[in-house]
């Protein structure tokens, strides 16, 4: 692929372009395909910071893998996600479904960051998190997780209802350094922070307080669940 070109006639000079082109040839999930995707989602837009997050599941006998791209720009959060699909028993005949979804980055309500420490009673300031949540929230959709309650007495069997969370998020994604190194965990850790100083306009992207930027308050509306694990 000619990676000067990929991403608009500006990206020559635009070395986040070029670095987005990098790390879909590096996923290997049908680079070409998920760049002219993306690069149709951004409408000439210069990226400012990207994710690429690629997934492999395996049910039995069949592999299936899907990727998810988060590309940030001044204006949008732009997310593209492709699975594949086999359609025969040999795998020759091969589809790939596509989606991808641009939300201004002021309708962004939340970006929320949960990570895993290993050995915490050990921990120093130059410890990486083993795992890393990435949820987004814009529209307003909540995912709700349901179990059995119970009263802590392990010999009473009374029913005592159900009890559960609801976590408002459009998009989440895991990231572990475990299946995907500690930089893929730092790279989604960067891509949120840039994320929060476009959505809150104090910081621009890559100044060192971006982290320092506050969250806006949590929305009311209520949309559809966009969950990706």
């Amino acid at each position: 692929m000619d990676t000067m070109n990929s991403f608009g006639a500006g990206a020559p000079a635009n070395l986040k372009g070029r670095d987005l082109d990098a790390a879909l040839q590096r996923s290997g999930f049908y680079p070409r395909l998920v760049a002219d995707v993306v690069n149709d989602a951004l409408d000439s837009q210069e990226p400012l910071s990207h994710l690429v997050h690629l997934e492999t599941h395996f049910d039995r006998n069949e592999v299936h893998r899907h990727i998810t791209v988060l590309v940030l720009t001044s204006e949008m959060l732009v997310i593209t996600h492709v699975d594949d699909h086999q359609l025969d028993e040999s795998g020759e005949q091969m589809v790939a479904q596509v989606s991808t979804e641009s939300v201004p980055v002021s309708q962004i309500n939340s970006v929320v960051l949960s990570y895993i420490y290993a050995q915490p009673q050990d921990y120093k300031p130059s410890d990486p998190a083993r795992e890393l949540t990435l949820s987004i929230a814009w529209s307003g959709g909540q995912r709700v997780e349901m179990g059995p309650a119970s009263c802590g007495d392990p010999n009473c069997d009374a029913d005592h209802g159900y009890s559960g969370t609801i976590a408002q998020e459009d998009i989440a994604l895991r990231i572990s350094a475990e299946a995907e190194g500690l930089q893929a965990v730092a790279d989604a850790k960067a891509f949120a922070r840039a994320l929060r100083a476009v959505n809150t306009g104090t910081v621009t992207p890559g100044h060192p307080d971006a982290g320092a930027s506050r969250f806006p308050a949590f929305g009311a509306r209520l949309g559809r669940s966009h969950y990706r694990r």
